[in-house]
């Protein structure tokens, strides 16, 4: 992975992709608490494309860039990662070349965490949400905004066939230092 930066944002690029969809155990998908919009779609190629688990199916924007997927939860969420599924094999001029990713209270307040560069994707690509800072291992957020700044080969609308967003798997104890995994030593992890 090259990292290219500039004075107000960090961009990445990223080639290439994963067949497979693999995730940290440490993660959980965040994207079943969220309402899902996009700014436009084709019928048919509507926004429940992307969480259909299905990567044959894909969300089709109509209309001027950028296009958006905004997704926004009703409490504050600490989110890592996000997951999209592209195949530049299929979809060509249609697959997103520049993505920025934004987080924020709600459409007034975003501000953006990061711009990926996607060369010819094909697969699952992970986009961390990170800093350059080791302490910023998340984004808190209410929030999240996915833009296609651009595709390839200069398309207009844009495919994007799937997406998941991951944030830390909480402690089940609350203020347990250790996270137990298994329920007899959550039984006696307590001294009354």
């Amino acid at each position: 992975m090259t990292t290219e930066s500039s004075e107000s944002e960090e961009e990445w690029k990223i080639k290439g992709g994963k067949q497979h969809l693999i995730v940290d155990d440490d993660l959980r998908e965040m994207g079943k608490k969220a309402a899902w919009s996009v700014s436009s779609c084709k019928p048919g190629n509507g926004v429940s494309a992307l969480r259909d688990d299905n990567t044959d199916t894909y969300w089709q924007s109509d209309g001027v860039q950028p296009h958006l997927i905004n997704i926004q939860f009703q409490k504050k969420v600490k989110l890592q990662l996000v997951v999209l599924y592209v195949d530049f094999k299929l979809d060509e001029s249609y697959t997103p070349s520049k993505i920025s990713i934004r987080a924020g209270d709600g459409f007034h307040n975003l501000k953006e965490v990061k711009t990926m560069e996607l060369v010819k994707p094909t697969g699952w690509v992970s986009l961390s949400l990170s800093g350059n800072d080791p302490r910023e291992t998340f984004v808190n957020t209410f929030m999240l905004q996915i833009a296609v700044l651009s595709n390839h080969l200069n398309g207009r609308d844009t495919h994007v066939r799937q997406i998941k967003i991951y944030g830390p798997r909480p402690n089940p104890i609350p203020h347990q230092p250790f996270q137990f995994t298994s329920s007899e030593f959550i039984t006696y992890s307590t001294v009354r």
